[in-house]
C-alpha cells in the first residue's frame, strides 16, 4: 500500500514538474517571438524603403541584404513556434537557431550604425533592446535543442550568415567613402567683341562651358558670373620692397591676380557685370555638358587696363542628398530670419534661400532629425558671392567636413581670367 501510494506521489511530482517546464518554455517563448518578429518587420521596413529608394546601388544592394534577413528573422520565428509547440518539423529548431541568429548580427550592425549617425533615441534604444533581445534568443533557442546539429554544418551557416553582413557594413562605410571621385570642370572663353551701333560702348560675349566627364550626377544651389574691369599701369623700374609689400598684403583680402613681377602696380578692381549663368535646382547629369553665354558691355573709353573673368558654381551631388526646390526665405536687412552675423556686413546685402534636404537612404531618412540647406546670395563692391549652410531646424550648423563628405556639396570656379583692354578693341 506504501508502494503505491509512493508511485503515485511520484507520478504527480514528475507531472507538475512537467506542467511547470511547459509554462516556463510558454513564458519564455513569447519575447523570443516577438524580438524576431519585431526585428523582422523593421528591417523589413527599412530594406523596401531602401530597395525601391535609394540613390544609389549600393544603398539598393543594402536594402535587398535587409529584406533577406528580415524575411529570415521571421522564417525563424515561424520555426521557433514549430519547434517550441508542435515539432512537425524535425529541422525546425535549427532554421530558428539560424534566424536568430541572423536577427542577432543584423540588429547589432543597426545599432552600431544608429550610434554614429543617427539623432534620434527612440531608435537607439530600440535596436539596442533588440540587440540585447536577439543575443539572448540565441541563446535560448540553442539551449532547446534537443539534438545538436552537425558542427560543421552549423558552423558554415552562422559564417556565411556574418560574412554577408559584415561584407555589406564594410561595403557601406569602409569602400564608398574612400572612392575617388571626378568633379566637373568649368571652362570660360572670350568670344569676338561687338561694337555697338552708335560705336560709344562695345560687348564682350563671354561662353562658360560646364563639363561633367564622371559618372555622378549634381543638382545646381547657384551659380555666379561676374566680371572685374582693372586698372594695371606698368612702372618702368621696379618697385621699391616696401611698397611692394604693401600692396603683398591685399592679394588674400580682395579678388585680383598675385602678380610675378614688381612693374605691375594692381589696383583694386571694380565690379563691372555680375549675373547667374544657371538657373538654381538645374540637375546636371552624368557625362553632360552644359554651355551658356553671358555678356559683359563696357564703354569704348573705359579707363580699365583689363577686364578679368570669374565663374562659380555650387553643386550637391544626386547620390548623396536631394534637395528641394529653393525658395525664397528673407532678406538681410529686413529679415527675422537672418542670423546676426549676415546682419553685421555692411559692405554688402544677401538674398536668403532655403530648401529640405533628404537623405540617400531609408535609415538616416527615418532616424536622422531633418536638415536644410540656406543659401546666401551676397551682393557687394567686389562682386557677387554665394554661400551655403546646412543646418538643423533651429540648430547648429553642420561642419565643413561633414557639409562635403555626408552631402556632397562641392564648389567649383574658374578664373581669373583675364583680357587687356587694348588686344579686345584691336577686333573691334
Amino acid at each position: 500500500m506504501s508502494l503505491r501510494n509512493k508511485s503515485r506521489d511520484a507520478s504527480r511530482v514528475r507531472a507538475q514538474r512537467a506542467l511547470a517546464h511547459n509554462k516556463q518554455s510558454r513564458v519564455c517563448l513569447v519575447p523570443t517571438l516577438l524580438v524576431l518578429l519585431l526585428t523582422a518587420a523593421m528591417l523589413g521596413s527599412f530594406g523596401i524603403r531602401d530597395l525601391a529608394g535609394a540613390f544609389t546601388f549600393p544603398g539598393r544592394l543594402a536594402g535587398a541584404v535587409l529584406v533577406a534577413v528580415a524575411f529570415t528573422s521571421f522564417l525563424g520565428a515561424t520555426a521557433l513556434a514549430d519547434h517550441w509547440l508542435w515539432r512537425t518539423f524535425p529541422s525546425s529548431g535549427l532554421v530558428a537557431l539560424l534566424g536568430a541568429f541572423a536577427a542577432f548580427v543584423a540588429n547589432m550592425l543597426f545599432f552600431f550604425e544608429l550610434l554614429s549617425d543617427a539623432d534620434s533615441i527612440g531608435y537607439k534604444v530600440l535596436f539596442g533592446a533588440l540587440t540585447m533581445g536577439s543575443a539572448w534568443a540565441v541563446f535560448a533557442v540553442w539551449r532547446t535543442l534537443a539534438v545538436i546539429p552537425a558542427p560543421k554544418r552549423v558552423a558554415t551557416a552562422l559564417l556565411a550568415t556574418t560574412v554577408v553582413a559584415l561584407g555589406n557594413f564594410g561595403y557601406q562605410s569602409l569602400y564608398l567613402p574612400s572612392q575617388r571621385e571626378v568633379w566637373p570642370v568649368i571652362k570660360l572663353t572670350a568670344k569676338e567683341p561687338v561694337m555697338s551701333p552708335d560705336r560709344k560702348a562695345f560687348s564682350v560675349p563671354v561662353e562658360i562651358t560646364l563639363e561633367n566627364h564622371g559618372d555622378l550626377s549634381f543638382d545646381v544651389l547657384g551659380t555666379q558670373f561676374h566680371a572685374m574691369g582693372q586698372r594695371v599701369p606698368l612702372s618702368p623700374k621696379d618697385q621699391l620692397r616696401q611698397q611692394w609689400r604693401a600692396e603683398a598684403r591685399q592679394w588674400t583680402t580682395l579678388e585680383r591676380s598675385n602678380p610675378l613681377s614688381r612693374r605691375e602696380m594692381h589696383q583694386p578692381g571694380d565690379l563691372v557685370e555680375a549675373q547667374p549663368w544657371m538657373r538654381y535646382g538645374e540637375p546636371i547629369s552624368a557625362n553632360d555638358t552644359v554651355t551658356t553665354q553671358v555678356v559683359v558691355q563696357l564703354p569704348k573709353d573705359t579707363p580699365y587696363d583689363q577686364v578679368v573673368f570669374y565663374a562659380t558654381a555650387h553643386i550637391t551631388r544626386k547620390d548623396r542628398v536631394a534637395v528641394e526646390r529653393l525658395e525664397a526665405n528673407g532678406y538681410s536687412w529686413n529679415s527675422s530670419k537672418a542670423p546676426r552675423w549676415l546682419k553685421q556686413q555692411k559692405d554688402s546685402d544677401s538674398l536668403i534661400y532655403k530648401s529640405r534636404l533628404h537623405e540617400n537612404n531609408a535609415i538616416d531618412e527615418r532616424t536622422r532629425d531633418p536638415r536644410y540647406v540656406t543659401v546666401y546670395w551676397q551682393f557687394g563692391l567686389h562682386g557677387a558671392n554665394i554661400m551655403e549652410i546646412i543646418s538643423k531646424e533651429g540648430g547648429k550648423d553642420e561642419s565643413q567636413k561633414v557639409t562635403q563628405d555626408r552631402y556632397g556639396l562641392r564648389i567649383v570656379e574658374s578664373g581669373p581670367v583675364a583680357q587687356t583692354l587694348w588686344d579686345i578693341k584691336s577686333r573691334l
